[in-house]
């Protein structure tokens, strides 16, 4: 892997993480191709970013956990693959409970050229520095539904306040928020606009991951 795509929590003390494609718990159902350690990757200049971000969270009372940052291009097409599979219903109801499993690309959840793979977009929420409970944000990651767009009905007013709360941190700190997805965001200058990495996540890379 590319020095330049690192792990994250060792350039950004204190940062939580639950890499969940490299767990079970993901639309998929199992691990995914390329995550062979649950670990977040990014490149350098999200790190910085994300660690202004951290800054500008905790002035408000929140940590950031991320679910994901770099994504290799064989977990991407992983994902093309499961999409057309015939459908076995175990994630449909938490994950995409009103479109079928290939519609996800078409309604923009899934990319096939993912930005993740550029190493400079992250998914994330935000937790209470004082207790470490998950802030309320009105749905979970990579539920694939109109309830996760920015600005969606559906959810209480104190949701709705604090998806707000996780964009105006991600936005000032060099972020760009995605529609679609309240827990998805990109570096807005990114290093590598047009890379697409394919190196698997490991854990014998050191502080180059």
């Amino acid at each position: 892997m590319t020095d330049d795509l690192v792990f994250v929590d060792e350039f950004v003390p204190g940062i939580r993480w639950d890499a969940k494609y490299a767990t079970w718990d993901n639309f998929v159902g199992k691990p995914v191709d390329g995550y062979l350690v649950n670990r977040i990757v990014g490149t350098k200049a999200l790190c910085v970013a994300l660690e202004r971000a951290q800054q500008e969270a905790a002035y408000l009372g929140f940590g950031l956990l991320l679910w994901d940052g770099y994504r290799p291009q064989r977990a991407v097409d992983c994902f093309v693959r499961w999409s057309r599979q015939p459908e076995d219903g175990r994630r449909k109801p938490r994950h995409y409970p009103n479109i079928d499993r290939a519609r996800m690309f078409d309604e923009g959840y899934v990319a096939t050229r993912s930005g993740h793979s550029r190493g400079s977009a992250v998914d994330l929420t935000l937790y209470h520095l004082a207790t470490g409970e998950l802030v309320a944000m009105g749905g979970d990651h990579d539920l694939m539904d109109s309830v996760s767009h920015h600005g969606a009905e559906g959810i209480t007013e104190a949701e709705a306040r604090n998806r707000q709360y996780l964009r105006t941190i991600m936005e000032a700190s060099g972020f760009s928020s995605y529609e679609c997805e309240w827990w998805h965001y990109t570096l807005t200058d990114e290093p590598y606009p047009d890379t697409y990495f394919d190196v698997p996540i490991t854990g014998a890379h050191g502080r180059s991951a």
